[in-house]
């Protein structure tokens, strides 16, 4: 099956490039690079640098690729930018995407498979676990941005027939993850304390998350292509992890136990908890998560002991 990514240079839709590379999908990729990595990519994917805001250079991958799939991940991902710049989170989770629907109906694609967020979404939950039919209320641009394309691809779906699911993400992790976010909690505390840095705990360590490891995730990816037409699924693990856990399994991960680590006051707009209902994927997608947060923790920081061993990391007090 040809199957186009966007975003495919990233940390989480490189492993779903993977993942479709290794089933004998024949798989481009379309990525600007503004965050993702030519590391990242597939060498079996061919590769396609480009803004999706560009109609007539994305329509030549079209024309080139005829692609019978599209796996959206490309986005403004910044949440803290899209606060400060909500006409460009827009302009690219928005507009972009809908450059992609358009040619999408165009060109005859039977499916889109769609990455939206869980906690940026839903915003602050009122009640625990939360399922897909919960209230949507974003209370940042970057939750509005991507829950907007959503209601497109409702749209276009009646419309034009065009088939969709929709994929919301809790926090993912994993290998590949960068640092410079303010989800990847993972990576952001292996790389700190590698550098021989504190890191730092937003509040008293309190605040939950529901995590997700990234294999999990790709085999979301993978189930999407024959199940759940027209469905909205959350993708995590239906369990609330605390900060203050996560940091414990990295720092004894890396033989550091007795490193204590700053605290912060909480971050305006913050949600102080949220975890996944799950079950409509278990039952639809069938899927559910296989990986352990022990074991995803474990396979993380190997993964950024290895790196920190490979290139050399100054530290920056």
């Amino acid at each position: 099956m040809k199957i186009l990514v966007t975003g495919g240079a990233g940390f989480i839709a490189s492993h779903v490039v993977d993942a479709y590379v290794d089933l004998g999908h024949d798989v481009a990729v379309v990525d600007d690079l503004s965050r993702g990595s030519t590391t990242n990519l597939n060498p079996k994917a061919r590769f396609h640098k480009l803004d999706i805001r560009n109609r007539e250079e994305l329509e030549q991958v079209f024309l080139l690729e005829k692609p019978a799939i599209i796996n959206h991940h490309a986005a403004q991902m910044d949440v803290r930018r899209g606060v400060k710049e909500p006409l460009f989170d827009a302009s690219i989770n928005i507009l972009g995407s809908i450059n992609l629907l358009n040619l999408a109906v165009q060109y005859g694609v039977e499916r889109v498979i769609y990455v939206s967020t869980a906690g940026a979404a839903y915003g602050m939950p009122r009640t625990l676990p939360v399922a897909e039919d919960a209230p949507v209320n974003p209370i940042t641009p970057y939750g509005i941005s991507k829950h907007t394309v959503e209601h497109y691809l409702f749209t276009y779906r009646a419309l034009y027939g065009l088939s969709y699911v929709v994929l919301r993400y809790g926090n993912v992790y994993g290998p590949r993850q960068s640092s410079q976010g303010e989800a990847g909690v993972f990576a952001i505390f292996s790389e700190q304390l590698l550098q021989g840095a504190q890191p730092v705990l937003y509040g008293d360590g309190s605040k939950t998350r529901d995590y997700v490891y990234i294999s999990d995730v790709a085999g979301a990816n993978v189930a999407a292509l024959e199940y759940g037409a027209g469905e909205i699924f959350n993708i995590g693990t239906g369990t609330p992890t605390r900060d203050d856990e996560v940091y414990s399994l990295v720092r004894t991960q890396l033989g550091q136990p007795e490193v204590k680590a700053q605290q912060a006051p909480v971050r305006p707009g913050e949600i102080d908890h949220i975890y996944l209902d799950i079950s409509k994927a278990r039952d639809i997608l069938r899927w559910e998560p296989k990986v352990s947060l022990a074991e995803g923790a474990s396979l993380t920081v190997a993964y950024f002991q290895h790196q920190a061993e490979s290139v050399p990391i100054t530290a920056n007090r």
